[in-house]
């Protein structure tokens, strides 16, 4: 399994990044990206820590861990340049905090992230057809999430996908121990929103080439 959102003690996670790698290792993940909150005001400070950890300290838990960002609540205008910036301070996979039903996500980010170019839409909630449409055509992946409240609209997210060719990853957005779920949840979840076998599969192929383009530049 692969996981490309995830939170640690450098945002509102409750572990610290060793221990958030080695609770996925033993859950059966084998490549994490690290992406905690960022804005303006903390990302270089995130991006500092996560990148010495990932380089001198990753390998040693025989996983691969990314370093990344999620920019969060960051008003739609400010994204292209919150999205080069992420990219020049180290980060590997950029995650956007998309519009969520389950909180107040200014409207217009899930589209300024799309055409900003971001690896992950997060739980993009009610994505729209120009949205899902746009993705597709950038190659911007958007999510399936295991995480409460923001998995309302994974069955909205799926349909959309599949209408215009989107592709899919799913993630745990982990905060805490009991985020990280085994295959069976993750299996049950994805399946819950309609996902079948090839595109759960599909998915986990989508979320690994990202992790191997990772490795080729590192």
């Amino acid at each position: 399994m692969i996981d490309l959102h995830t939170h640690s003690t450098f945002s509102d996670g409750e572990l610290i990044p060793a221990e958030l790698v080695r609770r996925a290792k033993v859950a059966g993940y084998r490549a994490i990206a690290i992406t905690d909150h960022a804005d303006s005001a903390n990302m270089s400070v995130i991006l500092e820590n996560i990148v010495r950890f990932s380089h001198k300290h990753g390998h040693y838990f025989d996983m691969t861990v990314i370093p990344g960002v999620e920019l969060t609540h960051t008003p739609p205008s400010l994204i292209p340049e919150m999205v080069i910036s992420a990219r020049e301070n180290g980060a590997k996979v950029v995650v956007m905090h998309g519009e969520t039903i389950v909180e107040p996500v200014a409207r217009g980010t899930n589209l300024a992230a799309i055409e900003a170019g971001v690896d992950v839409l997060a739980h993009p909630g009610l994505i729209s057809d120009e949205e899902a449409a746009l993705a597709a055509q950038k190659g911007v992946l958007l999510e399936i999430t295991t995480r409460g409240g923001h998995s309302y609209s994974n069955g909205h997210v799926l349909a959309k996908a599949r209408q215009h060719g989107a592709r899919l990853v799913i993630n745990n957005d982990a905060h805490a121990p009991k985020d990280l779920v085994g295959e069976d949840m993750r299996k049950t979840i994805a399946f819950g929103a309609g996902m079948t076998l090839p595109e759960y599969n599909q998915a986990q192929q989508n979320a690994w080439e990202l992790v191997q383009r990772f490795m080729h530049s590192s």
